[in-house]
């Protein structure tokens, strides 16, 4: 009798768990009893969106955030469904992303551009950089070509002609102080500028680090960039209201204020 009822307890537990996750995911997304789950970059991104949180919350709209240290696992959780959404990523970086690993994403909206400049405690300009230079640039796909595009903007080198954000060191054709580059993960490179001579680094990485762009920066990006970041999800998602309303919360007053007044012009607002 015993062993029968414990089983009968233990059958009834098995289908418990089930019955209250079917629930739980019927639930719709945004609510209290199911929040928009969104991963982030630490830093910068993670700060703007939880303000959108907050504005968003006004509106009864419950977001849940989780932070992440590099750019990889953001996607890699969204594809798994452990995330409804992601707020980090610019559209080049989207676009390697989908071709290297087949995400079926999809952009439903722009969140900042976080502006990259070429940092240095050592020189005051790239005209000082002296022979043999170390510069650290990005070394993922996409923001390491932004890198180089940025640096020969600013006379450092030349390009391959029609070169575009897939350049890499390969496309460096005319490089007459002999720079190395050093390629480091975009997270890692504040935490280098001390071991060289000069840096490439992202706004949301520069401004952690007391960095800022546009009163410290040698060569910075200009406001039109093609770099700024974007609300993504699932395709099957990309109509979804709570998607549109996410996206939505990007744009509201507050936002721009708060990112004015926090960043000084090193963060803009996507259009």
């Amino acid at each position: 009798m015993t062993q029968r009822r414990s089983l009968l307890l233990a059958t009834a537990g098995g289908l418990l768990a089930p019955t209250v996750l079917r629930a739980q995911n019927s639930a719709a997304i945004g609510t209290t009893a199911r929040p928009c789950r969104v991963g982030v970059t630490s830093g910068v991104h993670a700060q703007v969106l939880e303000q959108v949180r907050d504005v968003l919350a006004k509106r009864d709209f419950a977001v849940r955030i989780t932070e992440f240290g590099d750019f990889i696992q953001p996607n890699a959780a969204l594809a798994s469904g452990d995330l409804d959404a992601n707020t980090y990523q610019h559209l080049p970086f989207l676009d390697a992303q989908k071709a290297q690993r087949g995400y079926d994403f999809a952009p439903v909206g722009k969140t900042v551009l976080t502006v990259m400049a070429v940092f240095s405690r050592k020189h005051k300009s790239l005209a000082d950089l002296p022979s043999g230079a170390r510069v650290a640039i990005p070394n993922d796909p996409t923001n390491g070509g932004r890198a180089l595009l940025l640096l020969a903007q600013g006379g450092a080198f030349k390009l391959t002609p029609g070169v575009d954000f897939r350049a890499t060191v390969a496309d460096v054709t005319d490089n007459p102080k002999r720079l190395r580059f050093v390629e480091l993960e975009a997270a890692q490179i504040a935490r280098a500028l001390d071991d060289v001579d000069a840096a490439a680094i992202t706004g949301n990485y520069a401004v952690p680090a007391g960095l800022n762009p546009l009163k410290d920066g040698l060569v910075v990006e200009t406001a039109d960039s093609a770099y700024t970041c974007l609300v993504v999800v699932q395709r099957r998602d990309a109509a979804a209201d709570w998607a549109k309303t996410l996206a939505g919360g990007y744009a509201a007053p507050e936002i721009k204020a708060f990112v004015t007044e926090k960043f000084g012009g090193a963060v803009i607002v996507g259009a």
